[in-house]
Parts: structure tokens; C-alpha cells; sequence
């Protein structure tokens, strides 16, 4: 199959490197131009994802039109805030209606919109619109160690369809017709990632680590479900595990987010030092709303977002959830 790959960030040339490995010709694209020459002259995603160099079965495209001729599946692996203009760039050049799935995780501000919904708000008329979501760090998939993440869309019949095409002996894709809830467990978990690195830089131990990752959990499930989720799709890789992943691993920036806070370091500064998005931040904000609108409690993301407008130090952060009152689960 020829995929095109939107977006030369970490995970998004993880993702080329690993299908251009596996059978499929991949062409990589991305807005920023000096980075297309780069990759082209040296094969490598020197700024993105160092020490990887390309195969020859992944092309690097100046032209967007060039990357997207005789393509047969999209991955837009931008930001959640690029997500949108990379959809009217696919309908400006003609490729609207070529299989999508979006491979980024968060709600786009300001409309509150998941990544699926910002691709059929574009494009109305694509039927094959999904998101790819679930435990995995690109540096791990890199280097060809094993994971397992899910390809989610309202469109069952391309679903099974696509499973078995891109399913590998490194990654092993599950399918899923529960949309919203693989994407809302994407997205929410980075929020909840960024908790656990506060607690744990503040040193509150492994116990309050358990407990934050634990209540996160149960912040997704009551979110999606409102939602219209399938609350047992929380229960399995694009919930849990991807939940799991984000708050405990060393390469998770959102975790690193909240280590960066813990120091006492300013948000800014801890996302110059990060060097890449970290979309739980621009993700608090939205989710807090959401969860408004549909009156569902999210005690550790309402206190986030009191933690980033500084109406709150990050020890009062920990304190604040450890006195609420007292409950049954």
C-alpha cells in the first residue's frame, strides 16, 4: 500500500520509518520546509527523531501534491492544533476523499471538537475517517520493539479491512468501532499524565501515583460515556493502557510536564526545555469544558487548570485532591 504521512514530528516519522519497513511505500510530508531539505539530504529526522536513518521505501516529499499521488490511506500525524489546516490542504489538492486516520491526540481548542470531528467537519463526505490511539512511544516503535494500539471508526467494513493491511509483527492493531471513546481516552490521558509527574516530582511516593492514575481512569470513563463512549473500551489499550503508559514511562512528555511544575519551573520554560508538544497542556482547558457541559465532576483536571492560570502551587495541587471529601468509589 503507499501511505502518506502528514506531520514530521517523533511520532509521525515513527510511524513512516515503520510502515516503510513493513511492505508499504511511504511518502512524509511536512509544513516546514527547511525540515524537508534536511530529511532529504541526510535521510534522517535529525530534529524529530534523532539516530533512525530512512529506508529506502520512505520517500521525502517537498510537494504535498507528490506525496498524496497514488496513495491509498492518509496519517495525519500533526498537532492537534494542525489537524484542521491538514485536512483543507488534503480537500485543496483534490485528496479529500482518500482514507484518513488521524494519529494525534487531544480536543481542538476552541471548538471542543475530537480529532475524527474535525476531519468529518472538513470533510463531510469522506466515509473512511478514523484515529489511530493507544500505548507507544515513537522511539520505542523506532527501534521495532512491540506494541499494540487501536484503529477506531464509525465505518466497521473499513475497519476490518484495514486491520489486517497494516497489522505487522511489531505493531498489532485491534479494531474498534467506538470512535469516541479511543479518542477521548487518547486525549485525556496526557491531562492525567501530567498529575502523575506533579505527584511524583513532589516525591508523594508510588501510593499517590497509583491512586492519581487510578482516579484518572475513572475521570476518562465518566467523560467518554457521557460522551456517547463504550465505557469498557476504557478498560482496554486506548484507555488503561494508554493511561498506564503515559503516567508511568520516562519518555512521556506530559509526565515530563509535570515534573518540570513539581521543580518549581515555569510552564513556559518546561515546554522550551521539552522541545516537542505536549498536548495535555493545550488539552486541560478543553476537557474542562467538556466536562461542563455535560456536568460530569473531573476533580484532578479542574485543579490542573487552576495549577497552569497559577491560581494554585503545585503542592496545593496534590493537597486539594488528597481533602476532598470523603466518598464511596
Amino acid at each position: 500500500m503507499k501511505i502518506t504521512v502528514i506531520g514530521a514530528g517523533s511520532w509521525g516519522t515513527a510511524l513512516a520509518l515503520h510502515f516503510s519497513q513493513h511492505g508499504n511505500r511511504v511518502s512524509l510530508w511536512t509544513r516546514n520546509a527547511d525540515q524537508v531539505r534536511q530529511m532529504k539530504e541526510e535521510r534522517e529526522n535529525k530534529h524529530g527523531l534523532p539516530g533512525f536513518p530512512f529506508p529506502e521505501t520512505l520517500e521525502v516529499c517537498t510537494d504535498l501534491a507528490d506525496a498524496l499521488q497514488d496513495s491509498g490511506l492518509v496519517l495525519i500525524v500533526t498537532s492537534v492544533a494542525g489537524l484542521r489546516s491538514s485536512a483543507e490542504l488534503l480537500k485543496q489538492n483534490g485528496a479529500g476523499h482518500l482514507p484518513i486516520l488521524a494519529a494525534c491526540k487531544g480536543f481542538e481548542q476552541d471548538t471542543g471538537l475530537l480529532t475524527f470531528q474535525v476531519l468529518k467537519e472538513v470533510l463531510p463526505d469522506n466515509k473512511k475517517i478514523g484515529v489511530l490511539s493507544g500505548p507507544s512511544f515513537a522511539q520505542e516503535l523506532a527501534k521495532q520493539l512491540p506494541c499494540a494500539v487501536v484503529l477506531a471508526s464509525e465505518n466497521q467494513e473499513w475497519v476490518e479491512e484495514l486491520v489486517p493491511q497494516l497489522n505487522t509483527s511489531v505493531m498489532r492493531l485491534y479494531g474498534s468501532t467506538d470512535v469516541i471513546g479511543v479518542a477521548v481516552g487518547g486525549a485525556v490521558k496526557n491531562v492525567m499524565a501530567i498529575a502523575t509527574g506533579l505527584s511524583d516530582g513532589l516525591e508523594y511516593g508510588l501510593n499517590a501515583r497509583a491512586a492519581l492514575v487510578t482516579r484518572g481512569l475513572a475521570e476518562i470513563t465518566r467523560l467518554a460515556s457521557a460522551m456517547g463512549a463504550q465505557p469498557k473500551t476504557m478498560m482496554g489499550l486506548a484507555g488503561i493502557g494508554d493511561l498506564i503508559l503515559t503516567c508511568t514511562g520516562a519518555l512521556s512528555r506530559n509526565r515530563r510536564v509535570g515534573l518540570g511544575l513539581a521543580e518549581g519551573k515555569e510552564l513556559h520554560q518546561v515546554l522550551v526545555e521539552i522541545g516537542h508538544v505536549s498536548e495535555g497542556v493545550s488539552t486541560i482547558e478543553e476537557v474542562f469544558n467538556t466536562a461542563c457541559k455535560y456536568q460530569i465532576d473531573m476533580p484532578i483536571t479542574q485543579t490542573l487548570l487552576q495549577l497552569i492560570r497559577k491560581e494554585m502551587t503545585p503542592q496545593q495541587v496534590v493537597e486539594r485532591l488528597m481533602e476532598r471529601s470523603a466518598r464511596f468509589e
